[in-house]
């Protein structure tokens, strides 16, 4: 059985999380972290978890050895420091740029696996846990800007595409309260077709636009003169288009999240999967086996 803690744990991703955990036969939630919510049951602010409508009683987290917890009983920690680490050996991370960096380096530190979801880390944030993770530490850790596995597939048939077709751009399409743009799947599938483009020989995109009546209808720019647009509206989850272009034809490839429970596939291979990636893993590809 794997032990599983959930930082973020009353957000809308978290409690998808906790659900899917918490429906899992061979995992098991020991641990629930949020600070806005510290202190309360978790069955109270996450519907349709086990033992939501019991009488409050049991602790942030389990010991080895111990029952497994009833997720519903279990009571919301503020921060990391009220968990026993020991207790947990996947931590499953959907927060803010911020407080991932500061949970994914409390995972290295203390030997626990990691799986993040958060998007918004910067290029040093990265090399930052890239070296954290390569460091002595027993801890792994994948961090996914989509686990999605739609999305996953089409960033890699966007590779795949890449060499083949003059030019290219990515449509990625948001929730009203998203708060980082682009999405960090939208630049993981620039970076990655500027690769193959570059691989195949192929320069940067160029742009023929010469004058934008208004500042920013082009975009903006990603890895290899890709241009990427984000959209953000109320009533989407998650959505991206990558739209080739060549002479007399294009090439459309669009995926479409309509419900968070689209993501937990990915994130409960990842948990079940971490153990065995050593370091700091980018992205579902090795997971899935791509």
């Amino acid at each position: 059985m794997i032990r599983v803690a959930v930082h973020g744990a009353t957000g809308k991703m978290g409690a998808e999380v906790c659900r899917a955990v918490a429906g899992a036969e061979d995992l098991t939630l020991v641990a629930a972290i949020d600070p806005g919510t510290a202190g309360r049951r978790l069955g109270d602010v996450v519907e349709g978890l086990p033992g939501a409508g019991m009488v409050a009683g049991m602790v942030a987290s389990a010991a080895p050895g111990d029952a497994a917890p009833i997720p519903g009983e279990l009571v919301v920690a503020g921060s990391l420091g009220e968990v026993d680490p020991g207790a947990i050996d996947v931590l499953v991370d959907f927060t803010r740029a911020d407080a991932a960096l500061t949970a994914l380096q409390w995972c290295v530190g203390h030997g626990v696996h990691a799986v993040s979801g958060t998007t918004g880390l910067s290029p040093d944030d990265l090399a930052v846990l890239d070296e954290c993770f390569a460091s002595d530490s027993s801890a792994n850790c994948v961090l996914a800007p989509n686990f999605a596995l739609t999305a996953v597939l089409l960033v890699r048939l966007a590779e795949l595409c890449a060499p083949y077709l003059d030019s290219v751009e990515i449509i990625e399409l948001h929730h009203d309260q998203k708060r980082d743009a682009p999405s960090g799947t939208a630049l993981d599938t620039a970076r990655r077709i500027a690769a193959a483009r570059s691989a195949a020989g192929l320069g940067a995109i160029g742009d023929p636009t010469t004058h934008e009546v208004l500042a920013g209808a082009r975009g903006g720019v990603g890895e290899g003169g890709i241009h990427v647009h984000s959209v953000r509206l109320p009533g989407f989850v998650a959505h991206e288009e990558v739209i080739f272009g060549a002479p007399g034809q294009s090439l459309t490839i669009r995926q479409d999240s309509y419900d968070r429970i689209s993501f937990m596939a990915g994130v409960l291979a990842s948990v079940r999967k971490v153990a065995s990636l050593p370091g700091l893993t980018m992205g579902l590809d090795a997971v899935l086996g791509l």
